[in-house]
């Protein structure tokens, strides 16, 4: 069997996935986008860099925008529990032979910079500055009143490897699809941190590239407004699936791509995954409800299409593709 029981006692406490820094060709374009249609605040910025959150976050920033020469994901942000977490993670990682170091980032305490065994670069901290939280400042809503980032989607080459090694941190499992072969495989996994149905997600593709960032609104009419603000502000053709519902995780869906490609994923209506004996739901790769419960099945966009990780490789998948595409 593919899956195994959750570490509840893992080498280190990590607490939620936290934030991703992009790099985008033109910050102006890259502005517009995130800011006057989105609606994510910006904490800060200057000639290099746009620091954004959503209204209920405290943290500086869920998302960082530098000025590059090419789209690509410099990082993937995860927040541990405390100093101790972060020694005992950076000891975790060199035992395992994966680089580690302690880079000065703007805006956040001592940062662990690292990478997974397929070469997604990782950032662990356990303190950012911290900056008033707008929940209650309904002034500040704008776009799709975004509240705060909820999971990274990631596809991996093979998800079995990606899957041990996040499980081995603690990570676990909600939900997965596999064959329906004797001997069945891992297509994806969904596996959280938080409690509810993930921080963290991989799918079998080319990777690891980074496929969205999930990002939390608290209704699905959010979601329906912000196509309403979309279709009439010049960004229509940046929706690339949805509205909809998944089977999997039970998500009121719609997603979406920057100026540069970068996808995002406006989300809600998942469930509560706390309980340490939650049995994970298995999926037939064979049942198309698990990725489309109603709405428009997908683009081969959505399916072939991600950021690749700054300097990382990109391999293909030990699967072979086989997407139900929109015609």
């Amino acid at each position: 069997m593919p899956i195994r029981k959750p570490v509840l006692n893992p080498p280190f406490n990590i607490v939620r996935a936290s934030h991703a820094v992009l790099d985008v060709r033109d910050l102006s374009a890259s502005r517009a986008f995130y800011v006057d249609c989105l609606g994510y605040l910006v904490t800060e910025e200057n000639r290099e860099a746009i620091y954004l959150r959503a209204v209920e976050e405290r943290n500086h920033h869920s998302i960082v925008l530098r000025k590059g020469m090419a789209p690509s994901v410099e990082a993937l942000g995860f927040k541990v529990a405390s100093e101790e977490d972060l020694d005992r993670a950076a000891f975790w990682f060199a035992r395992k032979g994966l680089p580690t170091s302690f880079p000065e980032v703007p805006h956040q305490g001592r940062t662990l910079r690292t990478c997974d065994t397929l070469g997604m670069p990782l950032d662990f901290y356990a303190r950012m500055d911290q900056v008033p939280s707008m929940l209650r400042k309904y002034a500040a809503y704008q776009g799709a009143r975004i509240q705060r980032i909820d999971h990274l989607n990631c596809f991996t080459p093979d998800v079995q490897t990606s899957y041990d090694f996040y499980a081995d941190l603690g990570f676990r499992l909600t939900e997965y699809t596999e064959t329906d072969d004797p001997d069945p495989k891992l297509w994806a996994v969904w596996m959280h941190r938080k409690g509810n149905v993930h921080d963290l997600a991989f799918t079998n593709g080319r990777g690891p590239r980074l496929h969205h960032i999930g990002v939390w609104t608290a209704s699905a009419l959010d979601i329906l407004h912000i196509c309403d603000v979309m279709a009439s502000s010049g960004f229509l053709a940046n929706m690339e699936r949805g509205p909809g519902r998944h089977g999997i995780s039970n998500a009121f869906f719609l997603y979406t791509r920057d100026p540069d490609g970068h996808r995002v994923e406006l989300f809600t209506s998942d469930y509560l995954t706390v309980d340490p004996d939650l049995e994970p739901l298995r999926w037939s790769l064979q049942d198309p409800q698990r990725q489309t419960l109603w709405g428009h099945p997908a683009p081969r966009s959505w399916f072939e299409e991600g950021s690749a990780f700054a300097g990382t490789p990109v391999h293909e998948p030990v699967l072979e593709a086989q997407p139900i595409v929109a015609r």
